[in-house]
């Protein structure tokens, strides 16, 4: 099953497991772990939580769930960022990883993480995140459950800021929509003063003299070439009785070129087996565009390939769409890591692909 990325209060998150960013005491801490044990019932979960005893970090435990939508609370403790150092990134991979072992062992379906040790521990969010999604997807690859990682708002949900200021610029740079906003601001940018008269916009006058250049018998052989090609064009209805590959006819036409299996290519695309069997019996299955996209980078399909994979499900990527325009810059890079495409779009503001 895929990992989500979603804008929540974990308290209000169903899942088979809840992950507390714990402390190493049997106490409560403060942020998420504070509301986790309010929500949970504070005096069941502390009495649960002394009967564990102390935790070094990366351990895990396991208390029931309360009055929490979900049947465990699995309790893991996280570093405390000291510079980067002290092997903190390897201890913050640990807790993702034995978080979902343990899920794994207990029976779990789905599970749900905050983003560990970012809040009182002070470890940089964008290092956090990095480390959090390529532990998961790291599992992910081998397993299969429902992941989502939970975080409150967008503003705390924080990346790379070169690289969000790249896609920004990127973004800003090729947004039509914003470009089209002021078209007298549009075509004086692009035409020039002259280009502007009173409230009218007008091209530059365009010259419609003959051109010394131009031989006007090859003009004129071009010309009949042109209406021969329609003349012996087929007709309408033997071009509708021979339709082009189907979306699903492409796409497993795709894997099987690339030497792929499924498994890898939905566990790439972030979809689940269902869904991936849904496609693989359906031939006439018709995909949402997020579906379409995530294939497409699970795939690694460059842009023109892309473009072609999306026209067959009727869908096209469009430069006035900013969730459009941030896939295009990870295409264009050759970056097909699904989770960082994921964690942009959802900074942004924007769906996120696959599941």
């Amino acid at each position: 099953m895929p990992l989500k990325i979603v804008r929540n209060d974990i308290t209000k998150v169903k899942a088979d497991a809840i992950v507390n960013s714990a402390n190493k005491k049997p106490v409560c801490g403060g942020g998420t772990e504070y509301h986790i044990y309010n929500a949970a019932g504070y005096d069941d979960l502390l009495k649960a939580r002394e009967k564990v005893g102390p935790l070094n970090v990366s351990d895990v435990a396991v208390t029931p769930a309360f009055a929490l939508n979900a049947k465990y609370i699995i309790h893991t403790v996280g570093p405390k960022w000291n510079g980067g150092d002290s092997g903190e990134a390897v201890a913050l991979a640990n807790c993702y990883r034995g978080a979902l072992n343990k899920a794994l062992e207990l029976g779990c379906q789905s599970i749900a993480f905050p983003l560990i040790s970012s809040g009182v521990f002070r470890f940089p969010k964008d290092s956090a995140l990095k480390i959090a999604l390529n532990a998961i997807g790291e599992f992910l690859q081998s397993n299969e459950m429902d992941v989502r990682l939970v975080v409150f708002d967008r503003k705390s949900f924080e990346v790379s800021e070169e690289l969000y200021s790249d896609i920004q610029t990127f973004v800003d740079d090729n947004y039509v929509q914003d470009k089209y906003d002021n078209l007298r601001l549009y075509a004086k940018e692009r035409w020039g003063e002259n280009g502007i008269v009173g409230n009218e916009l007008e091209e530059p006058q365009r010259s419609f003299e003959k051109n010394e250049d131009v031989d006007e018998d090859d003009t004129a052989g071009e010309c009949k070439k042109l209406c021969m090609s329609f003349a012996s064009a087929r007709s309408l209805e033997d071009i509708i009785a021979e339709p082009g590959q189907t979306f699903c006819d492409k796409l497993f036409s795709l894997i099987h070129e690339k030497n792929l299996d499924d498994v890898e290519v939905y566990k790439r695309a972030n979809l689940d087996r269902k869904h991936f069997s849904k496609i693989r019996s359906n031939v006439n299955y018709k995909p949402t565009k997020k579906t379409a996209l995530a294939l497409a980078i699970a795939l690694r399909l460059n842009m023109d390939e892309t473009a072609d994979l999306l026209a067959r499900a009727e869908f096209a990527l469009s430069p006035s769409n900013r969730g459009d325009l941030i896939i295009i810059y990870f295409i264009e890079r050759q970056k097909y890591d699904i989770w960082e495409i994921n964690s942009m779009l959802f900074k942004f503001g924007q769906p996120t692909l696959g599941a």
